[in-house]
């Protein structure tokens, strides 16, 4: 019988190269910006923004006195040579002119706990985290990263770190490590479980308690910003770009997990999708008459959402029956996170099939959101 010998060195290249491939390491969802469903820019904004230009983002402001933004999908200033094709860019529009105690700007990705198992928080095993991301800002100076854990108790659980712009106008990438919360867990269900943040501006209440030290945990909120300058929300004009967010398990970064797009594109829109008039994949809704007075229609979503949706319309749709068409007015208040239905007042025959496009009117758009 003969020996079989096995290459270890082979064995080692083979398994790397396994690993290299797309195993969903990054926590974050759209971490290269590339899906942004909504509007690709919004202006003169001074409240929150659910969607901030790229899917799955948001931007918090809260308690401004002045302050005005822009914000946009940028296809144009990306790092060289990485890759990336999208940037999320905000500009202050408005500059500050007196900062609120309270005052908030910052950009963040909230994560669903049920992504989150394999932390093994609130365990001695407790994993660390690695967030790196690239930035590009007109202003130097300190800015803040924070990872908020949001299954705490009272929703209270902080760890930031800081990071700092050294050239203005230059894309820089910037590594920060957490380390993993020993006492406290998740509860593994569809709310949410972290939230990963840049502090762009702050005030007093979130900047006056110091720093934490060695990625630790602390339930003191003066402590969130500590260190941020303020000058990107202070200056006129002033410019920040970013893109390639991943938070890996680890305390090393490790090189951007590239996901293909159409898996992209579904893992958004588990929290938020929109229909065109225009949408190549049919029609919005079918249904058939019942009666002679009412259609009822049925439409369903390209995936499962997180939960039941809220539903917005814009524009003008119609119902058709043969050769019939008739305005339909869609109120969708029949929804959960496989589908929506919806009940018209229309005259027709009874039994006829129906179907529900956009009534010459390209600018009519149907959109679920159940965003965290």
């Amino acid at each position: 019988m003969g020996t079989i010998t096995r290459n270890f060195a082979n064995s080692i290249t083979a398994t790397s190269t396994l690993d290299a491939g797309v195993n969903f390491k990054n926590l974050l969802i759209n971490g290269d910006m590339t899906v942004y469903q909504p509007a690709v820019t919004k202006t003169s904004i001074t409240a929150d923004e659910t969607q901030a230009g790229a899917d799955r983002y948001n931007l918090r402001v809260n308690a401004r006195t002045s302050w005005a933004g822009t914000l946009a999908n940028e296809p144009t200033f990306v790092p060289t040579n990485q890759g990336f094709k999208k940037a999320l860019y905000v500009q202050t529009t408005t500059a500050e002119t007196s900062i609120d105690v309270a005052e908030i700007v910052r950009i963040g990705q909230k994560i669903e706990a049920n992504l989150l198992p394999h932390l093994k928080y609130g365990t001695a095993n407790a994993q660390p985290l690695t967030f790196s991301f690239w930035v590009r800002s007109s202003v130097t100076g300190t800015f803040v990263s924070e990872l908020w854990h949001r299954d705490h108790p009272s929703d209270t659980g902080y760890n930031s770190q800081s990071f700092t712009i050294s050239s203005a106008d230059t894309w820089e990438k910037k590594t920060v490590t957490f380390q993993g919360d020993t006492v406290n867990g998740f509860n593994y269900d569809t709310g949410i479980g972290l939230e990963c943040n840049i502090w762009l501006g702050a005030g007093t209440n979130y900047t006056s308690g110091g720093s934490t030290t060695g990625g630790a945990w602390s339930t003191d909120a003066t402590k969130r910003a500590f260190g941020t300058s303020n000058d990107f929300i202070n200056t006129l004009n002033a410019n920040f770009y970013t893109t390639g967010w991943q938070l890996e398990i680890g305390e090393i970064a490790t090189d951007f997990e590239f996901v293909p797009q159409d898996i992209n594109l579904a893992r958004c829109q588990r929290y938020y999708y929109r229909k065109t008039s225009e949408d190549p994949y049919g029609p919005l809704a079918q249904g058939m008459q019942i009666g002679a007075s009412n259609c009822m229609t049925q439409g369903y979503h390209p995936v499962t959402m997180r939960t039941a949706p809220s539903i917005a319309i814009s524009g003008s749709w119609a119902c058709e029956h043969g050769t019939t068409s008739s305005s339909y007015a869609i109120s969708a208040t029949r929804r959960n996170k496989y589908a929506w239905a919806n009940e018209q007042s229309i005259s027709a025959t009874d039994g006829s099939a129906a179907i529900v496009y956009g009534n010459n009117d390209s600018t009519a758009y149907f959109e679920a959101e159940a965003e965290l």
